[in-house]
């Protein structure tokens, strides 16, 4: 009765346009009140949920991504990109791809990466005689690098989730999740989610003949020489250097995460206000509302979905869906496809945040009973879960992408499925070989990661 009222109540906000964070909140209130208890022990898990010093890296990072977002970063890093790949078949696109996955380590935020790169270069790329449609889908779905980056408020949000979760791995006992080790394990599934969107744009350019300019030209740009393309990283590199500072602070102990957070603040500031001059007080007034905005809707969802985490221990919720996925398979390989499949299908329905909370306590476990660690694990539901943003009908960073564009979302969605394939390729590698999520941490920890 009670698993009926909390999922039920809670589906009839979501189709009547609540946001989330308040159709969970008034699902849970409603079921606390069903089950006769007090409305007390509600908020009292409200404010325990938000009560962590690792929550203060939540809105420095966010406003660190935002005064790149607003300081001219985004330029250099495609003039840059544009220097190295710009003169292949497609070179814009793959260009795009490139300049997307870079500034992602910059703000954390695939709907901020599509915003800065996509208001660049969606129009440039339309001028140059590629279609609106594969302009949108290789700025969004090579936006979603940003998410796997080390300045990716995601990752705070998952370790949050995933605390207090234990199982044995390899004969060793686990408990939650270091944040340190996560900054460190994405590095290498961003490489392959590049690649694999990479080939998806070099194909689709090859196979529609892009760049195709109204006069009927199709011509490459020539390689503009290696000196250009040492200019232009020299120009990109101290927009980059906040991927490095916060994970020198970190790997040398120098600082924990929310104090690396709190440096790249700093040192985004000087960056642009003081270094490029591009940050006026127009443009930081901007960045400081978007960021405080933004911090208000993560911490708040992070407040109900503490509340929806108690209420799935108290009705066992965790323990029935362990249950019925076993009694489906035995076999771990099988197991994990069924699990990526499902956290595919939710990303289509739910906010990336909100999804990593209400699924981690779910999952995690029987993932690691089938022998995938909490770091792992964490790379393979950041990487579900950033699917569902270029998918409707949630789709946030695909419709600011078409935003953009000025096209229609039905239009990109008919050319995305080399870029779904793309994804869904990196997913099943880090699923299946946790090598390319697990050795980086381990070596930089220099124990072992799972």
């Amino acid at each position: 009765m009670e698993l009926a009222i909390l999922s039920v109540s809670f589906l009839i906000f979501l189709v009547l346009g609540v946001p989330v964070s308040f159709a969970l909140g008034i699902a849970c209130v409603l079921t606390y009140m069903v089950e006769g208890l007090p409305i007390a022990t509600a908020m009292q898990a409200m404010i325990s949920g938000m009560n962590a010093f690792s929550f203060l890296a939540v809105p420095f990072f966010i406003f660190s991504g935002e005064l790149m977002l607003h300081g001219g970063i985004a330029d250099r890093i495609l003039r840059f990109a544009q220097a190295t790949v710009g003169h292949f078949r497609g070179g814009l696109g793959m260009a795009n791809v490139v300049a997307c996955t870079l500034f992602g380590g910059v703000s954390g935020s695939p709907t901020a990466d599509t915003s800065a790169m996509g208001g660049v270069v969606i129009p440039l790329m339309k001028r140059e005689g590629y279609s609106a449609a594969y302009a949108v889908n290789v700025t969004t779905h090579a936006s979603l690098a940003g998410a796997l980056m080390p300045t990716s408020t995601n990752m705070i949000i998952y370790a949050f989730a995933a605390q207090g979760i234990t199982g044995m791995l390899h004969g060793q006992p686990v408990s939650g999740v270091s944040i340190g080790d996560l900054l460190f394990s994405g590095l290498l599934p961003v490489l392959w989610v590049m690649g694999f969107v990479l080939a998806a744009a070099y194909w689709q350019a090859v196979r529609h003949g892009y760049p195709r300019r109204e006069d009927g030209s199709s011509a490459l740009p020539r390689f503009p020489g290696w000196y250009a393309v040492l200019r232009s990283f020299v120009g990109a590199v101290p927009g980059l250097m906040v991927i490095a500072i916060i994970l020198v602070c970190v790997a040398k102990g120098i600082a924990t995460a929310t104090e690396a957070a709190a440096i790249a603040v700093v040192y985004s500031l000087v960056l642009t206000a003081v270094v490029y001059r591009t940050l006026t007080a127009e443009k930081l007034r901007r960045a400081l509302s978007h960021a405080a905005r933004t911090t208000g809707v993560v911490l708040l969802l992070i407040a109900v979905s503490n509340m929806l985490r108690f209420q799935m221990s108290y009705l066992e919720i965790p323990d029935a869906i362990e249950g019925l996925l076993k009694q489906s398979t035995a076999a771990p390989w099988l197991m994990l496809l069924y699990i990526n499949i499902i956290q595919v299908f939710l990303g289509t329905f739910v906010d990336m945040a909100a999804h990593i909370l209400i699924t981690t306590p779910l999952f995690l476990p029987i993932a690691m009973a089938c022998g995938v660690g909490p770091v792992q694990f964490g790379i393979m539901l950041l990487l579900n879960c950033s699917l569902g943003l270029v998918h409707p009908p949630i789709g946030s960073v695909q419709f600011v992408g078409c935003a953009i564009g000025n096209v229609s979302i039905g239009e990109t969605t008919k050319m995305a499925w080399p870029y779904y394939l793309a994804i869904f390729s990196a997913i099943n590698i880090v699923t299946y070989l946790p090598f390319f999520s697990t050795w980086l941490p381990s070596l930089i920890s220099g124990h072992a990661v799972f």
